[in-house]
Order: C-alpha cells, then sequence, then structure tokens
C-alpha cells in the first residue's frame, strides 16, 4: 500500500507527492472520505489524479493511498437487470443505503456478495484448460445463461472443480495448477475497464443487428459487430432512437450508457424496461439489459470512464458468445468531460477547444466493436451506437467529424422531420451506411430482390428532393404529370413505410418480411401508376381511389404475424388501378 499527501486541487484534478512506485491509470483513494480516483499523469515526484467523486472540502495535506490495481469492474453474474454510475456503483444499494443523493466515498460491491447461483460444472477435475474455456454454467436471467470461463493468460491443469449447487461470487470454485502458483478461481474476477478483453481473431461482420425500425433496417442497415452514429441537435429524438433500438433490436444482451444525459431520460429507461416484454420471447427486456447512469448532475471524470465500464461489460458477454449491442448516449457530454479535464491538466486545446487527444479517444472506444472468435472458439459481437449532440445541429464540429471517420454507419437527425413529427427523424438524404454489401447474403436469403427494391425506392426519394426544389420556385401544380405522380409515390412512402409510431401496438417493431412486402406494396403503386399516368391519369384521380388511401395504414392495421393480409392488399390494389386504367381507356 502507497501513501501520499494532497499538494494540490484544481476541481476533480488532485495532484499529489510521495506515492513512488504508482503506475499510470492506477486507483487512488483521496481524502478523509477515501474518494476514489484514477492515476492520469505522472510528472517527477507528482501523482496527477482525477477524482470520480464529488471532493467539496478536500486540501492539501490530505492523505492519499493506492493498492496500485487499474481502475476495474467487477465481472460476474449478476450484472444483467442491474444499474451503475461510471466506476460500477451499483445505484439501487446506494439508494437504499443513503437515499436520493450518493454518499461521499461509499463503496459498495457492484454484485451481491450474499446471493447464491446455481452452477453447473461442464469440465471435470484433471483436464488441461486453455484460457476461455467454458467451465460451467449459471442460468444469470430467464434469458441469459451465465458462462464460467478460464480468465484470459490462463492455462493449465484443472485440479478441482466445485461440484454442482449453490455458490457465492466469493466462494472458491476452481483450482487451476499453470507451473506457478495454483490459481483459486471464484465466480467473479476484475478486469482493467481501458484494456480491451483479448479474442482469437476479428471477423468481417456479416448478419445484421435487425431494429425493427424500418428506415435503419432497410435503407441505412447495421451489421452485428458494426458501428453507428445517431448525430443530431436538441429535439431530433436521438435518445428515442436509441431507446427503440435498445428494445427490439436482435441483440442477445443490451448495455445501455446514459453518458451525461438528464437524469429523466434514464429515469424513462428504468420505468419502461422492466415493464416492457420482448415480442421474441414473452420476456420483459430488463432481463437482458445491463445499464450504465452516469447523468448530467454527477462528476465529470465518472462521465468520461463510464464508456469503457460499459463496453467492458460488454466485452465480458460477448467472450461468451453473445450478440451485445452497446447504447452510448451520449459521446457529446462524454467528449465535453474530456475537454474540461484537459483544461484543468492544461493541456493544449485543439479545435473548439477539445484536447487534440479526442479523435484517438473516439478511435479506440469504436475499436472495440466487431464479430470476433473468441477464446474459447465460438463467435460472439459487439455493436456500438454512440448518439452525438452537435451544438446547434452542426454536423461539421469536431466530435461528429471524429466519429463519421470511425463508424461506417451515419444517421443524421434531421431538425425539419423532427418538427413535422416524422419519426424517426434520420434524413434519408444525409445518411448512409457501409454495410450493404457485408449483409447482402443475409437479405438474398430471404429476398433475392432485396438490393434491387431498395435501389429503386431510394431512386424515388432521391428524385424527390431534387424536384423538391422546383416545387419551391414554380409550385406543384405548373410541374408534369409524371412528376407529380414521383412527389405523390415519394410522399407515400414517407408516410407509409419511413414514418414509424414507436407507440402503436403494432408499429413500434416491423419485422424484415413485412418491411419487403410494404415495399413491394409502393412498388407496384409506382409501376402500374406511371402507366396510369402515361395513359392520361391524374394523380388526384390514381390518389382518389380508396384502395391506394388504404395503403397508409397497413403499417399499423396489419398484425405481424398476418403478413398475407399485405398479399391479399396487393390484389386489390392491382385490381383497383386495372379497373381506373379501363376506365381511362373508355373515355
Amino acid at each position: 500500500m502507497l501513501t501520499g499527501r494532497v499538494v494540490s486541487v484544481n476541481g476533480p484534478i488532485v495532484k499529489a507527492a510521495g506515492l513512488r512506485g504508482i503506475g499510470m491509470f492506477d486507483i487512488a483513494e483521496v481524502g478523509r472520505d477515501r474518494l476514489i480516483g484514477e492515476v492520469i499523469r505522472l510528472v517527477g515526484e507528482i501523482t496527477v489524479i482525477q477524482v470520480y467523486e464529488d471532493n467539496t472540502g478536500l486540501r492539501p495535506g490530505d492523505e492519499v493511498t493506492s493498492s496500485c490495481r487499474p481502475l476495474s469492474v467487477l465481472l460476474g453474474p449478476g450484472l444483467i437487470a442491474n444499474i451503475y454510475d461510471g466506476i460500477q456503483r451499483p445505484l439501487v444499494g446506494i439508494s437504499e443505503a443513503c437515499g436520493h443523493y450518493i454518499k461521499k466515498g461509499i463503496k459498495l460491491s457492484p454484485l451481491d456478495t450474499e446471493k447464491k447461483w446455481e452452477f453447473t460444472p461442464l469440465i471435470e477435475a484433471g483436464a488441461e484448460v486453455n484460457e476461455g474455456d467454458i467451465l460451467g454454467e449459471i442460468p444469470e436471467s430467464p434469458l441469459v445463461m451465465h458462462k464460467v470461463l478460464v480468465p484470459p493468460g490462463l492455462s493449465g491443469r484443472l485440479t478441482s472443480i466445485g461440484a454442482a449447487g449453490r455458490y457465492t461470487i466469493e466462494d472458491d470454485l476452481y483450482t487451476i495448477e499453470n507451473g506457478a502458483a495454483p490459481y483459486q478461481g471464484k465466480l467473479a474476477a476484475y478486469w482493467p475497464v481501458r484494456k480491451p478483453r483479448p479474442s482469437r481473431s476479428k471477423k468481417k461482420p456479416f448478419i445484421p443487428l435487425m431494429t425493427g425500425q424500418r428506415v435503419i433496417d432497410t435503407f441505412f442497415p447495421i451489421a452485428r459487430g458494426g458501428t453507428a452514429t445517431i448525430p443530431g441537435g436538441f429535439g431530433t429524438g436521438k435518445t428515442m432512437t436509441q431507446h427503440a433500438l435498445a428494445k427490439w433490436c436482435n441483440a442477445d444482451i443490451i448495455v445501455y450508457i446514459g453518458c451525461g444525459e438528464r437524469g429523466n431520460e434514464m429515469t424513462d429507461v428504468l420505468t419502461e424496461f422492466p415493464k416492457l416484454i420482448d415480442e421474441r420471447n414473452g420476456r420483459p427486456l430488463i432481463e437482458r439489459t445491463v445499464m450504465i447512469a452516469n447523468t448530467s448532475n454527477m462528476p465529470v471524470p465518472a462521465r468520461e470512464v463510464s464508456i469503457y465500464t460499459g463496453v467492458t461489460i460488454a466485452e465480458y458477454y460477448r467472450d461468451m458468445g453473445y450478440s451485445v449491442a452497446v447504447m452510448a448516449d451520449s459521446t457529446s457530454r462524454w467528449a465535453e468531460a474530456l475537454r474540461e479535464l484537459a483544461s484543468r491538466l492544461g493541456d493544449m486545446p485543439a479545435e473548439e477547444g477539445f484536447p487534440p487527444y479526442l479523435a484517438t479517444r473516439l478511435a479506440e472506444f469504436y475499436e472495440r466493436a466487431g464479430l470476433v472468435e473468441t477464446l474459447s472458439g465460438v463467435d460472439g459481437d459487439i455493436s456500438i451506437i454512440g448518439a452525438v449532440s452537435p451544438p446547434g445541429g452542426d454536423f461539421s464540429e469536431p466530435v461528429t467529424q471524429h466519429t463519421s471517420r470511425f463508424v461506417r454507419c451515419f444517421w443524421a437527425l434531421d431538425k425539419i422531420l423532427a418538427d413535422a413529427r416524422h419519426y424517426p427523424s434520420i434524413s434519408w438524404i444525409d445518411s448512409y451506411t457501409e454495410y450493404l454489401h457485408d449483409i447482402e447474403g443475409w437479405w438474398k436469403d430471404l429476398d433475392a430482390d432485396w438490393l434491387t427494391i431498395r435501389a429503386q425506392v431510394m431512386a424515388i426519394l432521391l428524385e424527390d428532393n431534387r424536384l423538391q426544389q422546383v416545387v419551391k420556385l414554380v409550385g406543384s401544380d405548373a410541374m408534369p404529370p409524371a412528376q407529380q405522380f414521383t412527389l405523390f409515390v415519394a410522399d407515400m412512402i414517407k408516410n407509409a413505410f419511413l414514418q414509424q409510431n414507436s407507440f402503436d401496438p403494432v408499429d413500434k417493431y416491423c419485422p424484415p418480411e413485412k418491411q419487403l412486402k410494404l415495399l413491394k406494396a409502393i412498388l407496384d403503386l409506382h409501376t402500374t401508376g406511371e402507366d396510369l399516368v402515361r395513359c392520361g391519369a391524374t394523380v388526384k384521380e390514381i390518389s382518389a381511389l380508396e384502395v391506394v388511401s388504404e395503403m397508409v395504414r397497413l403499417k399499423s392495421e396489419v398484425p405481424n404475424n398476418e403478413l398475407e393480409r399485405i398479399d391479399d392488399y396487393r390484389k386489390r390494389l392491382a385490381a383497383g388501378l386495372a379497373s381506373l386504367k379501363e376506365k381511362i381507356q373508355k373515355g
């Protein structure tokens, strides 16, 4: 144990002397309240520490101690359905211990030390084991089977392992002889948050992360193991979009990081998730969710480390072979924490005052996503989706620009769409994805024409965007009938497909099969309607057909398990348009 003394205090930045032998990123406990801090700089005999708690009252001369252990999270059963602050303190336990406000210096175990878990061994004593091998299983929740793994970097002979039964996270469970001192393993172990957990190899993602949001899944899809960002100004629906993704995406585990956001938004997550039922398994969504809450009124330094805490937990479940989705809301608040800490350290500011290492830190975070072959030989993946809050909706600011360099999916939120109550307000003009060809095979197994259908619909939307410039000058009534019909079909795409109601019991989630059928119905209207316009029909006559106006209601009136009704609708649509054509030809 090292002991030193505080020599200066500058907000959350504390300088201490006398900690000879301490290392970068080691944990230190500062002052009488033993506040948790992390070493971020070493200058001669001076140790610079960022304190993760309210350090009001701290003064020079106060004691600083360190056991020279890096900032780590405790990984084991019990993470699921729990909520932590940025340094993995359990907020529910803190609330029970000291009320609504976090008491300075309070320390509770991140995992319940008294709860007993039902362990089933999958290997016998005497076997040779390597890092990542599965030793046994624990039903952590009805949706998550927790796998007990040999820790990374450890291999040897398993000399003992507990019989099937109930164990706490502090009970000795197994022993591995590896030539040195025997390793005594438990159900839980610490891992440094800034150190990525190892894997055998990284693979190219090929399965889409299905979100149930049509504008994402069809037009700007992300692959499992991919990276995406959601930039948008205030009120454009970043948090709402991330909530929808967390609720309905087909990942096995959700890690939701509320990084510097308002407390009421995390409250919404806490109150909604236990009540929401996953349509695929009929279980509450909370049973596959871990939450990190470092809201805007919590200490700034803990906001900076919260995303590392979240992604380390995600890597732990990835190593078990699960697909994990990390929602970081928002990385702009995280970058602001970096800026504040850098200014107190006296670092040279770069663009808009952000530190020059902003891009490096963003890259390090997003690089921890990916589809990998784990140490146990199975595939696991982490998808990272980070929200960005550019001031004034200016996408040229540094956080948005740097983030766009490191992600392959860009879901730009549009203020005009949001003001028009068009949600998700993802712009089909400014957004893009680089995963189309990676996941093309999966979609083609569902429908060989998927890419062609998508391209045709996108072409209509792009043509609509071009024509809207003309509409502003001359009005739609002065345009040729063919162009008027293109504008009509584009509006149908926006209203019948792109717009989605998160509160509608049917429309809140749209499976890929339904997305394709809806698009085919719209393209039926486009193809046949163009022929009708050439025959002399007007847009007003086509739009007046009852069967055409019914198209907008299909998304919410056709249940996800009754998709044959859309096939019936397409037949009625064809009959209605044919009847109109016959009427026009008869004159």
